[in-house]
């Protein structure tokens, strides 16, 4: 008598030939896959979904518009030393350097001595200072006698008026000896009190800082002589930087003083938010590029000049006559697309992208206003593309 396959064992036997059909594309039946109606299917650059598919895969298909863009700028800079505090020190009279106090990194504070010059020089011009003082108190005298005399009908006019002539003249030379001397720094205390018994102080020119800040360059060692254009010490208030950064022509229209600009050094390095303090209203002939300032308090000296920075700018508002999300676009071949729906599926449309923020993008051609098209979900889109383009079958 033959034998009669249990029920339970053809129902395993047929849940195993399920599986492998499954496995090779192949429904049960034995017909090939796409022979019959499905939920899902692919078709070349066209990708269909069951409605339950769209829900898991979150698809949502919105219809496209205008809208309004916050325009990011992005750009690299450079941290710069503020050239509004900036010393360059110089000593402004010829001299031997006897002595030098600071180094380049010290900090100091203003009027503190950088350096001690012997001059010459500035030997000779308290030297003019002082014999135009004693000639202005022999003229004076002369003159008070000459009038005394005139007064008294004893002396003639004549000796008056030339007493008269001596004193002007000698207090002019006077005031221009005493300014020669206040240009270099003296003050009109210390040449009331000057003396040809002054000794080495006679000689002796103190060089000091006039701001307070950080010696960045040091141009002098002892015994070196020094003319009065050489540049000694540069001394930077680096409480206050610039940050100069390239904007190129293309961005130029969208960028304001006063918009807000986040500054980043980078690799653990320090960040920040400022504004655009200044727009160079040329372009470069070669780069064409402007330059945009931004300037950073540096209390705590974290924004080292000589740094490179990248920076972006929130710019204005733009209203644009067509946007997409961000995520709407995707690339397929090297080309940017969105995915429009029509009533086949999903297929791929080339578009050109214009200005972005940071979270969508405008569309200058390839989609219409009205346009039905994938505006969450088109990454899953473009994998089951990729998928196909592979030979990896359908994705469910």
């Amino acid at each position: 008598m033959p034998m009669r396959a249990s029920g339970p064992r053809i129902s395993a036997w047929m849940t195993a030939l399920l599986f492998l059909a499954a496995i090779d594309g192949v429904p049960a039946g034995g017909r090939p896959a796409g022979a019959e109606e499905e939920d899902h299917e692919e078709d070349g650059q066209r990708v269909s979904l069951s409605a339950a598919e769209r829900a898991e895969f979150g698809i949502q298909v919105a219809a496209a518009a205008p809208g309004e863009l916050r325009v990011r700028v992005d750009t690299p800079g450079e941290v710069l030393v503020n050239p509004d505090r900036v010393a360059h020190i110089s000593p402004r009279v010829p001299g031997v350097a006897v002595e030098t106090f600071a180094n380049v990194g010290d900090r100091v504070r203003r009027d503190q001595v950088l350096a001690v010059l012997h001059s010459r020089e500035l030997s000779e011009l308290k030297s003019a200072y002082l014999v135009a003082r004693e000639r202005l108190e022999l003229a004076r005298t002369t003159f008070d006698r000459e009038k005394s005399l005139w007064d008294q009908s004893i002396s003639s006019e004549r000796l008056f008026l030339e007493a008269k002539n001596g004193l002007a003249e000698a207090r002019i030379e006077l005031q221009a000896a005493g300014q020669k001397l206040r240009t270099l720094g003296f003050t009109p205390a210390y040449l009331e009190e000057l003396s040809f018994d002054d000794g080495e102080r006679f000689t002796r020119y103190v060089m000091a800082a006039p701001i307070q800040g950080t010696v960045i360059r040091k141009h002098i060692v002892r015994g070196e002589v020094l003319q009065e254009d050489s540049e000694a010490f540069v001394v930077a208030d680096l409480r206050s930087v610039w940050v100069m950064l390239t904007a190129y022509q293309k961005d130029l229209p969208f960028l304001r003083v006063g918009q807000s600009v986040r500054i980043e050094a980078g690799q653990g390095g320090p960040s920040t938010t400022a504004s655009v303090d200044y727009i160079s209203p040329i372009v470069d002939e070669a780069t064409r590029t402007a330059s945009v300032r931004v300037v950073l308090a540096n209390e705590d000296g974290r924004w080292r000049p000589g740094s490179f920075v990248t920076a972006t700018i929130s710019a204005d508002a733009v209203e644009v006559p067509l946007m997409v999300p961000g995520s709407a676009v995707q690339t397929l071949e090297h080309q940017s697309v969105v995915f429009l729906e029509t009533d086949e599926g999903f297929t791929p449309h080339p578009v050109e992208i214009g200005r972005t923020d940071r979270t969508h993008a405008e569309i200058l051609s390839g989609l219409e206003v009205g346009e039905a098209y994938v505006s969450e979900g088109a990454f899953v889109l473009k994998a089951q593309l990729d998928k196909g383009a592979f030979g990896e079958g359908h994705a469910h």
